[in-house]
């Protein structure tokens, strides 16, 4: 491994952190500005805590 990116994990935290942001674009303007934005933050947050790491 060379990077970051060749990790597993890394991959799937990123799938998952898509997932969330295609789900996130369905909520209604209201919880998107609340609840999405939340979710949306936490979703990224895992591939970025590996990246760091």
């Amino acid at each position: 491994m060379e990077t970051f990116e060749d990790l597993k994990v890394w991959q799937k935290s990123m799938l998952v952190a898509k997932s969330v942001y295609e789900i996130t674009q369905q909520f209604p303007q209201r919880h998107h500005y609340t609840l999405g934005q939340q979710l949306e933050r936490a979703s990224i947050s895992v591939p970025s805590n590996i990246a760091e790491g």
